[in-house]
């Protein structure tokens, strides 16, 4: 088996492998288009075996509001007088919450509120990224090419386990953004323990939500769910903003998937629930006219 290449470092990945006179082609995580920060997923011509994602196979993004959304949650919940959780994944959401806040903090559309990053592999992430500026979304100005974008007036990071248990103690009104993205573990648990009893908190997901997490139980509406070993009684406030989320949707997948001058002997269809599997399956399969195959648990096939 020879490794070929892979896709950008920051933005959508994918590894294409040679195996005897075959190519295969691992989609990955594809991304989105016309979003801030990460580039747009890069095409691909060809690949003999393709396997893709279809996180979102069954529904669309809502059209960018241009940080509407965001601002009415995080004015919202400023007046209330209360914190804003939002669980977050370390690496690429980080980066595009704290641009959106920037912006909207630039544009007086928010109040000045410190803005925690509780999360050691998000600070990490942020430290990456500062050295590879060059690769983020060339739709940026030259002056947004820059790691302060991603740097808001109030923003603190929290690195020892003792600034984190202060913040979560902390009662003043403050946007904390930490992992996990679903809450299925990580520092945000204290952080929700601490605020999902109180009305005046906010807790936002910008990220898909897999079925089984306590993000879908909490998005699902919820009215308690258990933390660190015990039930709390959910009474803060839950959103969600899907468009945030750095899987391509189902028309950004079919997008994707046209840029290929020839079509695979075989799709592969992974990383979904079986609702979103099985309408990615039947567009490709209408649309483009693909043998597409749906993979299961630990299958194996064997390549055409």
């Amino acid at each position: 088996m020879e490794f070929v290449n892979a896709g950008h470092l920051l933005g959508s990945a994918y590894a294409r492998v040679r195996l005897g006179d075959k190519t295969i082609l691992f989609g990955g995580d594809l991304g989105r288009y016309s979003r801030p920060v990460l580039p747009d997923p890069s095409p691909v011509a060809e690949a003999d075996v393709l396997l893709v994602e279809s996180t979102y196979g069954d529904r669309l993004h809502d059209v960018d509001d241009h940080g509407d959304r965001l601002a009415a949650i995080v004015n919202d919940t400023a007046q209330r007088g209360g914190k804003l959780i939002v669980p977050s994944f370390a690496i690429g959401r980080v980066e595009e919450i704290l641009y959106w806040l920037k912006h909207l903090e630039d544009q007086k559309r928010i109040p000045v509120l410190p803005v925690y990053i509780d999360s050691p592999m998000a600070i990490a992430a942020l430290q990456f990224y500062a050295g590879r500026v060059n690769e983020l979304d060339p739709d940026l100005t030259p002056g947004q090419r820059h790691v302060r974008t991603f740097s808001t007036t109030r923003m603190v990071t929290v690195s020892s386990a003792q600034q984190s248990a202060d913040l979560v103690a902390s009662r003043q009104p403050a946007i904390v953004i930490s992992s996990s993205g679903m809450a299925t573990g990580g520092r945000v648990l204290r952080h929700l323990a601490a605020t999902i009893t109180s009305p005046k908190n906010t807790v936002l997901f910008v990220g898909y939500q897999a079925a089984g997490t306590r993000g879908r139980t909490l998005v699902d509406g919820g009215k308690d769910v258990k933390l660190l070993g015990r039930v709390y009684p959910i009474a803060a406030r839950i959103e969600r903003i899907d468009s945030m989320s750095a899987h391509a949707d189902a028309d950004e997948i079919m997008r994707w998937l046209s840029g290929f001058s020839r079509p695979p002997r075989i799709t592969y269809l992974v990383h979904g629930e079986p609702v979103a599997l099985e309408a990615l399956a039947a567009r490709i399969t209408t649309e483009r006219g693909w043998p597409v195959h749906i993979a299961a648990h630990r299958e194996r096939v064997e390549l055409p």
